[in-house]
């Protein structure tokens, strides 16, 4: 069989028409599942511990999307599925719009949110592999920082400015349920029509459309071969430790962060509303997110990741204290919270650079793609499973408390770091 050429788009498939919008599109729904519905629920008056545990279930679409990954490789092509799934995500949008004002929201709105996240979930799958299909290797590196941007603009967005729309809204017409109805249907109409978008400007590349299909026998036997070979690498019961671990304090800390700036003082909380937290949350916040990622990004680039892991480790964990901090002085002055979540995010943000290398590091070989897809399902349920108890801790417990145990729990994200072994070589620049 020839081997096909790799795909080169002409001036009129220039990769700045798609990719901005593909990825502001990978990011969004993401930012209205794990997020906006955790302000939202908290908001109409459900309490932490039902909506930390309901929530941290819609993780589970990201948990369980590597069993399915194959099949978007071999069914229709990516580009029907990236343009399919947009749709299925502006559907259920528009039905959690409908739905927010009925006596049977909650259970309705979840069970649609569920959707919407395994539609998003394929369409990571899809739009990634586009990425790969449609661009040639020399584009690929070109054009990786503009998705990370655009999908960081999308978190901006959505855990920003949509927050705020929505808290307007329901301020000026004294609703609960007004603004975010609102959003979600600002939020549909913007997906049938990047959808639309999609349809037209998306290039064709051949090694998308013309791909031969596999006998069933041969796609489960490939299948079985990936994992029985992911389960077979040197260290991996130490690495699986290592995914699941070493994010529990934030796994803890981020789903209660919204309940705990909105609820008022005399339960523990800072007292901001849903305005203030968007704008914290959502701008400051990733501001923060972003410069700490940026940072350790330089930083493993030039001494490598063994060289910076224990560090960003510690800023990992240490930056949790700005909670306590939070929880125990509840000051008024709301710059003193945008500074700690400043910081708590830029520590986040270097530190999580040392645990995405480390699951590309552990990825390499033969199915790298598909190892590295098995690696961020660990890193799901490495934050659903905390994630699930989150909210009961938090209300057991008390704000205070609960965030001291964040940081014992920053333990765990050092230990693990003792027992992983990393090639000094590895991040480095190439001289």
């Amino acid at each position: 069989m020839q081997k096909s050429q790799p795909y080169t788009p002409d001036r009129r498939e220039s990769p700045w028409w798609w990719i901005p919008t593909l990825y502001f599109a990978e990011g969004l729904p993401y930012m209205a599942v794990m997020t906006i519905s955790v302000i939202m629920y908290k908001c109409l008056g459900l309490d932490n511990t039902r909506v930390a545990f309901y929530t941290s279930w819609l993780y589970l679409p990201w948990v369980i999307k590597p069993f399915w990954s194959p099949f978007v490789d071999i069914i229709r092509t990516k580009r029907w599925w990236v343009v399919t799934m947009q749709t299925v995500i502006a559907v259920g949008l528009a039905l959690i719009a409908f739905t927010l004002p009925t006596s049977f929201y909650f259970q309705g709105t979840l069970a649609i949110f569920w959707l919407v996240a395994l539609a998003s979930a394929t369409h990571d799958i899809s739009a990634d592999g586009f990425y790969m299909l449609g661009l040639s290797q020399h584009q690929q590196s070109l054009f990786v920082g503009i998705r990370s941007l655009f999908y960081r603009i999308s978190m901006v967005v959505g855990q920003g400015g949509l927050v705020v729309l929505a808290a307007k809204v329901n301020d000026r017409y004294e609703t609960l349920t007004g603004g975010w109805v609102m959003i979600f249907a600002v939020m549909s109409a913007f997906f049938f029509a990047v959808a639309l978008y999609h349809s037209f400007i998306l290039p064709r590349p051949k090694s998308d459309s013309q791909r031969m299909p596999k006998g069933m026998g041969e796609v489960m036997s490939e299948f079985v071969e990936t994992f029985v070979d992911f389960f077979k690498k040197p260290g991996v019961v130490v690495a699986l430790l290592f995914m699941l671990l070493y994010r529990l304090p934030e796994a803890l800390l981020v789903k209660m962060i919204p309940p705990f700036l909105l609820d008022p003082t005399d339960a523990g909380g800072i007292g901001l509303n849903a305005d203030q937290v968007g704008i914290v949350y959502g701008t400051v916040g990733v501001i923060g997110l972003m410069l700490g990622g940026i940072i350790g990004g330089i930083a493993a680039a030039t001494k490598g990741l063994k060289a910076w892991l224990h560090p960003m480790a510690w800023s990992m964990s240490l930056t949790c204290l700005t909670f306590v901090y939070l929880a125990w002085m509840q000051p008024t002055a709301v710059w003193q919270v945008y500074l700690c979540v400043f910081i708590e995010q830029f520590g986040y943000g270097f530190g999580f650079t040392a645990y995405m290398l480390y699951l590309i590091y552990f990825s390499t070989g033969r199915f790298k793609t598909a190892h590295y897809s098995i690696c961020t399902g660990f890193m799901a349920l490495g934050m659903m499973i905390p994630g699930l108890a989150a909210g009961w801790l938090a209300d057991t417990l008390g704000y205070l408390n609960f965030f001291i145990l964040t940081i014992i729990c920053c333990a765990t994200t050092i230990g693990v770091c003792y027992l992983i072994k990393v090639s000094p070589e590895f991040g480095k620049k190439k001289e």
